[in-house]
């Protein structure tokens, strides 16, 4: 099925509501941030920045997960990306224990808009043949070489639910295809982080193909804002990593006949834990003569945070040719950092490690760990415009959702064991051969995983009161 021929999808739904607690989550303006453009009467046109002034979808069933622990209800009215990390997510169960699928969701988010000049709804586009190439424990339904599936049974299927009349008046921000492209850069090679697979998605050229198409055949709704997948500051933040993934980036908004007009912007930090802002040491300081950047935390990385980073790539996109209003998102759901180990200052200037180590919010063991890590905490909560160059801080992952099993379990969506998600793994060249951080007794990712929740609840920053 062409883009050219499809039918808009019109049958509508019942809503599936969970719960009283649900409602629709407001982003505020933030004041420390650019305004964004003056808002228009209301029409198909789209907007600079699709939160400002917009509320935005809260997840039943998330909301219920998280209304259901103890201290839940506290933020069980935060707004959540919806993800449809497989086919069958876009249908959702319709039979017993059922889930809401695609259109479920959106009918929801009409009557959540209620009241509401503007509205958002976020989901999450994440189905690529040969998925997640580095990592099994989210590998996908789909071989490296079924682009053609991908286009018209995952992709084109979305489309016809997203252009349904019903849903004009939402904005639909779309995260396309997180931990895809950054994987050609760093995971490929003769680098000792490359693997077999991203090397074949390499060649066969099916990340950049599949996400071109994604945002060509999205973007040509009206009403949808596509934001890439831009991995993090520990992933991307050297000079021979940051350069290269910008040019990937415009290379697949150009494909598949996309533009990078088809392009809101960009996401840093998806389902990650990279502190949005270290506030007790910086890029230029130095410790007895040594830079900070020859700490082995920083490791020579040009960026210390979330929020230098994603304002740094939003600079370099736009010089390569993406429009000047791209703006960022920052998942700020698991990054905060907090309780009782959160330091209040800089460490001591003994030497660059202690510096580094002893002021550092980020407790992980390396940057590159990814798998439900222990001691992390709820993030800054959703805002629209919070700093220059960024659209809003979203909790794109659902908090409580595992990234991943820490044991293998059979399961019928694709999904693999990474030892990475193993507590007991002491590592491998993508995180230094450093212990991998994860916490124990972790079910499949995507799947409840109460003891994360209450983690995140316990090590918020700011606090949950």
């Amino acid at each position: 099925m062409s883009r050219t021929d499809r039918t808009p999808h019109r049958r509508r739904r019942p809503a599936l509501v969970a719960g009283a607690l649900v409602g629709a989550a407001a982003l505020t303006v933030s004041t420390l941030g650019t305004a964004g453009a003056e808002e228009a009467p209301r029409t198909m046109q789209r907007v600079d920045n699709p939160y400002a002034g917009a509320g935005v979808y809260v997840n039943p069933e998330w909301s219920a997960n998280a209304a259901g622990e103890p201290g839940g209800s506290a933020i069980a009215d935060q707004p959540t990306g919806v993800w449809m990390d497989r086919t069958a997510a876009i249908a959702g169960n319709q039979g017993a224990g059922r889930e809401m699928g695609l259109a479920d969701h959106l009918d929801e988010a009409v009557i959540q808009a209620q009241g509401h000049d503007d509205f958002v709804f976020q989901v999450v586009i994440y189905n690529l043949p040969g998925r997640d190439c580095a990592a099994l424990s989210s590998s996908g339904e789909l071989g490296p070489e079924e682009l053609d599936r991908y286009k018209t049974e995952y992709i084109d299927a979305i489309a016809d639910i997203l252009s349904d009349p019903a849903y004009a008046d939402l904005r639909i921000v779309t995260v396309i295809e997180i931990d895809s492209l950054p994987n050609l850069i760093t995971n490929v090679g003769s680098r000792p982080t490359a693997t077999p697979l991203c090397n074949q998605m390499l060649a066969n050229g099916n990340y950049v193909k599949g996400v071109g198409y994604a945002l060509a055949t999205l973007g040509d709704i009206d009403n949808v804002y596509n934001y890439v997948d831009a991995g993090h500051h520990g992933w991307l933040g050297w000079d021979d990593n940051f350069g290269p993934a910008a040019q990937l980036f415009y290379q697949a908004a150009n494909a598949e006949g996309a533009s990078p007009s088809d392009v809101a912007g960009f996401i840093s930090n998806t389902s990650n834990f990279s502190a949005l802002k270290e506030d007790h040491f910086s890029i230029g300081d130095t410790v007895n003569g040594t830079p900070v950047r020859q700490s082995s935390w920083i490791d020579w990385n040009q960026y210390t945070d979330e929020l230098t980073f994603a304002q740094a790539l939003r600079t370099q996109l736009v010089q390569l040719g993406f429009p000047s209003n791209i703006g960022m998102l920052i998942d700020t759901s698991r990054n905060g950092w907090g309780g009782p180990n959160r330091p209040t200052g800089p460490g001591p200037q003994t030497n660059v490690n202690a510096y580094v180590d002893g002021g550092r919010y980020d407790q992980r063991h390396h940057l590159g760990n990814w798998c439900n890590q222990a001691g992390a905490g709820l993030g800054e909560r959703p805002v629209a415009s919070p700093a220059t160059g960024i659209d809003a801080y979203v909790w794109m992952k659902p908090p409580g959702e595992s990234d991943g099993s820490s044991r293998e379990i059979p399961n019928d969506e694709g999904k693999g064991f990474d030892r990475m998600c193993d507590p007991t793994y002491g590592g491998n060249a993508q995180n230094g051969f450093n212990p991998s951080g994860a916490l124990p007794d972790a079910p499949v990712s995507g799947h409840w995983f109460p003891a994360q929740f209450q983690q995140l609840l316990a090590n918020a920053h700011p606090p949950v009161n």
